[in-house]
């Protein structure tokens, strides 16, 4: 048992840095359920990953965590004797999940929406939200923050450039020479 925990602990070790396709396959022969086109910069994803799903064209930044388990019904432990209690995850599709964000247990992200970064989620979150806070709500809708990135100055269209050249675009947009 002992050997299994290190061994498991530095496959995730060398996940972490891998490809979002070594990801998504070891995830996937874990149980969980990945959707196609999705970029994941995390490998926080409980001790319980066969009660997460994620849609497809998802996005979960460095830092954020799913867990799938309340570990504080512990403190009640005379009150429910060996007792755990569990969850499962669902986000959409098309989701985007901002830097150290923890979603928990029993929650549910409707499609096309955005989550915060530093956002704490639990609960059900209707598609085309705009998530945020500790706790998560919504303030808006996609469609808004969509129209805001099109006002935004900061709109450069790099995304499929080299980061050499990407960076000589993005000095110069903003005079830095």
């Amino acid at each position: 048992m002992q050997l299994a925990n290190i061994v498991n602990r530095f496959q995730l070790m060398i996940l972490k840095k891998a490809s979002t396709k070594r990801k998504v396959k070891y995830l996937r022969r874990q149980g969980m359920k990945i959707g196609e086109g999705c970029r994941l910069n995390t490998m926080s994803f409980s001790t319980e990953p066969y009660l997460i799903e994620i849609g497809n064209h998802v996005a979960i930044a460095g830092g954020s965590e799913i867990i799938t388990h309340d570990g504080a019904i512990w403190s009640f432990g005379e009150d429910f004797p060996n007792a755990d209690v569990f969850g499962k995850v669902i986000i959409g599709n098309n989701v985007f999940i901002g830097d150290n964000c923890t979603i928990l247990p029993n929650t549910v992200i409707g499609d096309n929406s955005v989550v915060g970064a530093g956002s704490v989620l639990r609960g059900k979150f209707p598609e085309n939200s705009v998530i945020v806070g500790n706790p998560a709500k919504v303030v808006l809708k996609t469609s808004m923050i969509k129209f805001l990135y099109t006002q935004n100055q900061g709109l450069l269209r790099t995304a499929d450039i080299p980061d050499s050249k990407k960076a000589k675009i993005i000095k110069k947009h903003f005079g830095i020479e």
